[in-house]
């Protein structure tokens, strides 16, 4: 004889549903990589690497995603990127 087990499980999933905003810097002739790789490590706490990385893809695709987040956090970020010169926005 064999013995079969019926097994129920209650699964609980709890979906946050959030709203991130993403600051998107676009790319322009006047920045040199040094000043967006700078800025973005000081004002988006990016690691050199990330920021490099950034500068390319807003040099080759014309623009990138730097930070996403709520848009609270977000503002005071981006208008530090304005005041360093780059072409910033919240969308």
């Amino acid at each position: 004889m064999s013995t079969k087990e019926k097994v129920r499980e209650k699964v609980r999933e709890k979906e946050t549903i959030s709203f991130n905003n993403e600051i998107i810097v676009y790319n322009d002739d006047v920045n040199t990589f040094d000043h967006v790789i700078e800025t973005l490590i000081r004002v988006c706490n990016h690691t050199p690497e990330q920021a490099e990385q950034c500068s390319l893809i807003v040099h080759y695709n014309g623009k990138c995603t730097v930070k996403t987040g709520p848009m609270d956090k977000l503002k005071p970020q981006c208008t530090q990127l304005l005041e360093a010169g780059l072409s910033a926005e919240i969308v």
